[in-house]
């Protein structure tokens, strides 16, 4: 927001702002240090290609079987759609929040209903409806922001929200209309970012790692312009909401934005080779940005998370989420324990800064 979350970015990469599932969320990957983002990559690749190879076999076995072509098996799994996830073989249906219609929804839905899930999406245009709609128990989930994010709003709004599994992480950089490099910004040029609290920090920090300001190492995760110590360049910070930047990114009264590669529009014609700086989203740093599935503390074991989980590991929904983002949004495998573990120091620092 997030991830969409990029919000968090997670429709369309935009959340800021995931996958496979376990008889036990997240033994299978316990050992797992916190922040391994890049095994956390390289298990959801191997997930996808366990599913993709069973899928191809079990076609191959009903091709030789059956001297026929084996049509809607679900690759996630396989799991018959009348044997659905609460055991007496009744259909499971979730209504999940999100920040923008896309094709990874699309491909989301499309497999969770044939292993007997079906997923109705609402979308919000302000990032700050998905969680008070889930609050209000209008939803049942959402999936629109990273645990920077989360944090924000759960100590803003002394609320419980938890994350139920991951799903991806996006890349953000600085980008600019009239600059070719970082070495053209000029005294006094005029910089977007975001204006929630959770992606101002990340763009400060983003903004540091380039080297053109510094930040109070004291500010922690949510930093403020005010806790900027050194600006050579007297950059002017021009906070506004992050779905909006790539909207004013060719206003001419902004120099350049800090924003995830994949919140422009594809008619921006705008991607990665064009940022003037880039983040490592796979690094350690990064960890507060991971995306993920979000509910209410007393529904964290409902069985429509394994099968949600199950669908957001199936290469579809890779492949959609490579046409929504083109490569910016990369799906990641981080276990619940990691990510509520992040979450409860993210709030911690959250409440101690605001004391």
């Amino acid at each position: 927001m997030s991830e969409q979350h990029d919000h968090h970015d997670d429709q369309a990469g935009r959340t800021d702002g995931a996958e496979g599932h376990d008889p036990a969320p997240g033994a299978e990957r316990a050992d797992r240090p916190a922040g391994g983002l890049r095994a956390g990559l390289d298990e959801a690749r191997r997930k996808r290609r366990r599913a993709l190879f069973t899928v191809l076999g079990v076609a191959g076995v009903a091709a030789l079987v059956g001297g026929g072509v084996l049509v809607g098996t679900a690759v996630g799994g396989g799991t018959d759609p009348a044997d659905a996830a609460d055991g007496d073989g009744e259909r499971l249906s979730v209504r999940i929040a999100g920040s923008g219609e896309s094709e990874l929804q699309d491909a989301v839905a499309t497999v969770a209903a044939e292993d007997g899930l079906d997923v109705e999406w609402v979308n919000f245009d302000d990032w700050t409806l998905p969680n008070s709609a889930l609050v209000a128990g209008e939803v049942d989930a959402n999936a629109f922001q990273h645990t920077a994010f989360l944090s924000a709003y759960n100590t803003a709004n002394d609320t419980d929200l938890t994350p139920v599994f991951s799903t991806s992480i996006s890349q953000w950089g600085v980008f600019s209309a009239t600059k070719s490099s970082l070495d053209e910004l000029e005294q006094g040029d005029h910089v977007a970012i975001p204006d929630d609290a959770a992606n101002s920090g990340r763009a400060l920090g983003i903004l540091e790692a380039a080297g053109l300001i510094e930040v109070d190492d004291g500010a922690g995760i949510f930093p403020t312009v005010d806790d900027v110590t050194e600006n050579d360049l007297g950059l002017q910070f021009v906070p506004i909401g992050a779905t909006t930047i790539p909207t004013q990114f060719d206003d001419p009264s902004i120099d350049a934005v800090v924003v995830g590669t994949s919140y422009f529009d594809p008619s921006q014609e705008i991607d990665a080779d064009d940022a003037l700086y880039l983040d490592d989203a796979l690094s350690d740093g990064s960890r507060p940005y991971v995306n993920a599935v979000v509910t209410r503390a007393d529904d964290v074991d409902d069985p429509a998370w394994d099968v949600l989980e199950d669908a957001y590991a199936d290469p579809r929904v890779a492949e959609a989420l490579e046409r929504d983002s083109f490569g910016a949004v990369v799906l990641v495998d981080v276990s619940a324990d990691d990510l509520r573990a992040t979450l409860a120091e993210l709030e911690a620092a959250a409440r101690e800064q605001a004391s």
